[in-house]
């Protein structure tokens, strides 16, 4: 068995200090001023001398985060991708469940055929998750010579960006990460199902369709992407509250990261954030619930961006 090692470890230590300018540089650049001052020590790194000490092996190691939108799950992923990266000379790759969202035109087939609200991105259902599938076998079954394009998805523009300007990774990586707000989540029962939750539904989904049929389509594709995580780690904040607010938050920093000002104009204002939060929180609810005993790792977080380790493997 492998320890989850303690901040003060001597590799931790030595990490810190060879990754400090690769963690500085990029959190400069993605304009992320929130986190606490021991984040790195405490958890980014961690978690990253930990990925460092399992056995190597032929095929890549594919983790998962799971996270409420806005909880630091990417943030986190990138952070501990350039410490592997950078500091520690490994190969390392990732995309999001963001990164694989069906079309404008595919989604809004689905709200004339199931229901209206199927047009809006982001609920289990609105994703091609066959795509996210096909990028990891490509990047597992790689040889040096593969060259595996990496999707990527315009929040703003709603729409995935030019295949030219997508990143491509050559050869096979050491390790995957993928993020998700509903990584490895299973179908809730319709046992246990509850009416309507939020305005949202009872104004536009009263019936239960948009939200049982999202539901339902847990069962394939998605569940044949979870089943391949070696780790599933998840960051849980104390209530769905904190989802709003970090929500908010991830789209002030959006905000200030972008330079068109036509992207600019599509930045969404708080009102229209919490509306659209509305479309996760029956999920949200469920995965606070259960999915701390389905994860390997598990992180606490508050309001403050104060993070603790609550669960190792």
């Amino acid at each position: 068995m492998i320890n989850f090692p303690e901040p003060d470890d001597k590799r931790c230590l030595q990490l810190l200090e060879e990754s400090r300018p690769y963690l500085e540089s990029l959190s400069n650049e993605m304009k992320i001023n929130y986190v606490q001052p021991d984040y790195f020590q405490k958890i980014v790194i961690p978690l990253s001398v930990y990925l460092l000490s399992l056995p190597e092996r032929e095929k890549p190691y594919f983790i998962g985060l799971n996270g409420g939108q806005g909880s630091g799950k990417t943030t986190l992923s990138d952070f501990v991708q350039v410490v592997l990266s950078k500091a520690s000379n490994k190969s390392v790759t990732g995309f999001s469940i963001d990164d694989i969202y069906k079309t404008r035109e595919e989604r809004k087939k689905q709200s004339k055929e199931i229901h209206p609200l199927c047009k809006v991105r982001g609920v289990p259902g609105t994703h091609d998750v066959r795509m996210g599938l096909e990028v990891l076998d490509s990047l597992c079954n790689a040889t040096k010579e593969t060259l595996t394009p990496i999707p990527s998805f315009s929040k703003p523009l709603d729409r995935h960006k030019p295949k030219e300007d997508w990143k491509v990774f050559q050869g096979k990586p050491d390790y995957i990460f993928f993020d998700a707000w509903c990584a490895g989540v299973r179908p809730i029962s319709e046992e246990n199902w509850k009416p309507p939750m939020n305005a949202l539904e009872k104004e536009e989904d009263p019936d239960g369709i948009w939200s049982k049929w999202s539901n339902k389509e847990l069962e394939g594709d998605y569940q044949d992407l979870f089943g391949r995580f070696d780790f599933l780690l998840m960051i849980k904040v104390p209530g769905i509250e904190y989802v709003y607010e970090s929500r908010w938050l991830q789209e002030q920093t959006l905000a200030k990261t972008i330079k068109d000002p036509k992207l600019k104009d599509k930045i969404m204002t708080k009102e229209q954030v919490y509306r659209f939060v509305m479309h996760y929180e029956r999920l949200t609810h469920y995965i606070l619930e259960e999915m701390p005993a389905l994860s390997d790792i598990v992180l606490q977080r508050d309001e403050e961006f104060n993070f603790s380790i609550i669960k190792t493997p």
